[in-house]
Formats: C-alpha cells, structure tokens, sequence
C-alpha cells in the first residue's frame, strides 16, 4: 500500500505543477514580451497623437466657430514660402480626396503675416479658411513646437493629432495620404461631427 499511496502523491504533485506552470507560464511569456519590445504594439495612426491636453481655447479660438466639425487646422510658418504652399495645396488635396466625408471637415490655415496677393487668390479657388493666428496659437506654437504644423482637432475642439510637414517638396504625397488615413479612421469611428 505505501508503493501505491507514494506514486498517487507523485501523480498529484506532477499535475499540480503542471496546472501552475498552465497559469504561469503565459503570463511570465507576456511579461518578457513587453520587456523585452518583442510584440508589436499596433499604432495604426499616422500622425503624432498630442499628450498634453490642448484645445481650440488654449489656442485663443472658439469650438463655437467650427459647430459639429472636425478641423484640419495648419499652423502656417512666419513666412509661407514655396513648399508652405505646396503643403497648403497637399493638404487641400486629402481634404478634397475625403469624398463625402467632407461636409464634416473644415480645413483651417492660420497665418501670421498677411498672404501675398497671389497666394490669397490661390487659396480663394480651395475651401481653406483663413484666419490671423491668434496670439494664444502663437505661444503654444513656439512652447509646443507647434510651428508649421497639421494639427487635427475633434468636433469638441481637442487637439488630438499633429503632423509635421516633410522638409522637401518630394515627400509631399506621402504627407497627405498619412493625413488621409487618419481622417478616415477618425471619421469612421467618430459619433460626433
């Protein structure tokens, strides 16, 4: 009997031990895969999500302005030169390219120093809106690194995303089609706007 008492203990400490480790063992595994940056994380959005909390208040503008619509809201540089343009006319172009999700988009152009007269006519024949850059929009552009920047806002005027604009007129395409899809996503899954 004690042969047969003595093997019935083994058989229960060796199925014990493997319904711990059936527990533990996957836990541990997932332990070491965020350690160790073994997984994927699956960021789908292109652009940078903003950390801090920013609103179109923080910037000195008014949600009231914008009822119900998302913005695309582009934070020219002190002076629009020729790729500032470009951009304006990439970013028009994702804008235009949102189909018939357009009506719940605005796309906004802040600017600080006047517009030449050819670039007001430009922008005059696309549905950007012009306004002067508040001086609100100004010190969070200089203390967020916010300068020539796309920065997208939700109908409840949050900042939630911004983009910076490539440093050449090449990646320019590339550009807009990573705003595309994060305005597509963003208006598929939104209730609001």
């Amino acid at each position: 009997m004690d042969n047969i008492d003595l093997v019935k203990q083994r058989k229960s400490r060796r199925t014990l031990i493997a319904v711990l480790l059936a527990f533990a063992l996957p836990i541990i595994l997932a332990k070491l895969a965020l350690e160790q940056g073994w997984l994927d994380y699956g960021v789908t959005n292109q652009g940078e999500l903003i950390s801090e909390e920013l609103t179109l208040e923080k910037l000195g503008m008014s949600a009231e302005q914008f009822p119900q619509q998302w913005l695309i809201l582009y934070a020219l540089p002190k002076v629009c030169d020729q790729l500032c343009e470009q951009t304006l006319e990439s970013v028009h172009n994702t804008y235009v390219a949102l189909g018939r999700e357009m009506p719940r988009v605005t796309p906004v152009a802040l600017f600080q120093q006047q517009l030449s007269t050819s670039q007001d006519q430009r922008l005059a024949q696309s549905q950007w809106q012009l306004l002067e850059m508040p001086v609100a929009t100004q010190q969070q552009a200089l203390q967020n690194n916010m300068q020539n920047q796309i920065l997208v806002v939700d109908p409840l005027g949050n900042v939630i995303l911004k983009h910076s604009p490539p440093s050449d007129s090449n990646s320019l395409n590339d550009f807009g089609k990573q705003i595309l899809a994060d305005m597509k996503k963003l208006l598929k899954y939104s209730r609001v706007g």
